[in-house]
């Protein structure tokens, strides 16, 4: 198989002479079988493609010098954030959520069966072009049973996935471990996953794995062309193609097609409601009505069958419609915004031009010296220009992801771009 551990050169090649990051401290042992290295995430809020919002920042790591309470309540104060901030953590969400159910006069489910959950899972399959859907916890297991199934049915335990797949990099190896599954890693990391790659895989494969976009290139997409002869390809050496759509809702505008389209030809999609959505957590599964009956099935092997997922699902479905009527503004102002950012000679700006609302930055200096800007220009503009920084495997080159949200409310591209710059007052 091919080997998923990553030479020098091909982090370099990621953003040309500007990429890679503290994410692999070691090599990783060959796993048994012949399968993918353990390449685990060093689960540190300045890494590089990593939101910080998400777990927050330790003193005396790279991320700031900030007490974790200190941090916190600097980007809570912030009236602008070019991140995406996390839903709220005290409390108030659920007091929401719970409104929001009371108002709409929704039923709870249990175990997943009632009209509520339902009627959100065939709001989800149809508006993606398929038969049927089912909500799942998370999206590693939503991803995960998807593998599982397609491998059982062709008995062909190998996976194609990009390098920077995240069934590779943020789970533990649990394709392999909990089901016995092989990555293949197909194409470079410089680009997004081709027809090409499945093409000339000496590997005889039983799925493909695609995200769209692929987070790691800054939310790079293959063409329209491009998706369809992946897709046609797969189609012609029945492979089964699968679809990390964690953040499809962003690719919409790229393609300037319906989201059924953009689906049409894959044979399961995985959706997450926490990413862009803003939901409190969760992901829904979609496919053949067979394949969501046997999805189901496993969803309780994984124990992720819940005994009520009424209020994840309610916190997804009382924004969802709102939140994807504003991607398109969204990608407008990062293609805007990153134009402002770019004009800065001492500033690397990926993909440019953009092509979601999702794009990293990499500056010249030291994590810690940009977290204490950060911290000063929340403190005196009251923006939140990064989660945080990540030192690159260049020497005195780091990386951000920022990503253009409902955060930016309030504040024109033009402040927002001056905010960040201030950035290398630190440099």
């Amino acid at each position: 198989m091919t080997d998923s551990r990553f030479s020098r050169a091909e982090f370099l090649a990621l953003t040309s002479l500007l990429a890679g990051s503290t994410l692999f401290p070691g090599r990783g042992e060959a796993a048994p079988d012949g399968g993918t290295p353990s390449l685990r995430t060093v689960k540190s809020p300045g890494l590089a493609g990593v939101p910080a919002a998400q777990a927050a920042p330790k003193p005396g790591t790279a991320g700031p010098a900030v007490s974790a309470a200190e941090y916190e309540q600097l980007r809570q104060g912030c009236t602008a954030s070019l991140p995406v901030r996390s839903t709220s953590g005290d409390g108030a969400e659920f007091v929401r959520i719970g409104e929001w159910m009371q108002r709409q006069k929704v039923s709870s489910d249990v175990y997943g069966n009632g009209d509520f959950v339902q009627a959100f899972e065939k709001k989800v399959a149809d508006l993606l072009g398929f038969e049927d859907a089912c909500f799942m916890p998370t999206g590693t297991m939503a991803q995960l049973i998807a593998l599982r199934i397609y491998a059982d049915a062709s008995n062909v335990r190998t996976v194609g996935v990009h390098p920077s797949s995240h069934h590779v990099l943020h789970e533990d190896d649990a394709y392999s471990v909990l089901h016995q599954l092989r990555a293949v890693n197909l194409g470079p990391w410089t680009r997004p996953l081709l027809a090409e790659d499945v093409a000339q895989s000496r590997d005889v494969l039983g799925s493909v794995s695609v995200e769209l976009p692929v987070r790691w290139l800054g939310g790079q997409l293959q063409t329209w062309e491009q998706l369809n002869e992946l897709k046609r390809t797969c189609r012609d050496k029945k492979v089964k193609l699968h679809m990390d759509g964690a953040r499809l809702w962003e690719s919409q505008p790229f393609y300037g097609r319906s989201y059924a389209e953009v689906c049409k030809g894959f044979d399961s999609v995985y959706v997450s409601f926490y990413k862009m959505v803003g939901g409190i957590g969760g992901a829904m599964l979609v496919g053949s009505r067979d394949f969501i009956q046997e999805s189901r099935v496993w969803r309780h092997r994984h124990g992720g069958n819940l005994y009520h997922l009424a209020p994840l699902v309610a916190s997804a479905a009382m924004r969802f419609d709102a939140a994807l009527a504003a991607i398109p503004g969204y990608v407008k102002r990062a293609k805007t915004l990153t134009a402002l950012i770019a004009a800065d000679a001492r500033v690397t700006v990926l993909p440019q031009p953009v092509q979601t609302n999702m794009f990293h930055v990499f500056l010249r200096g030291s994590p810690q010296a940009y977290n204490r800007q950060r911290d000063r220009i929340a403190r005196e503009d009251r923006v939140w220009v990064a989660g945080g920084f990540g030192q690159t495997r260049v020497p005195g080159v780091v990386s951000t992801e920022l990503q253009v949200s409902e955060g930016l409310q309030g504040i024109s591209d033009a402040d927002a771009a001056r905010a960040f710059l201030r950035l290398l007052e630190a440099a």
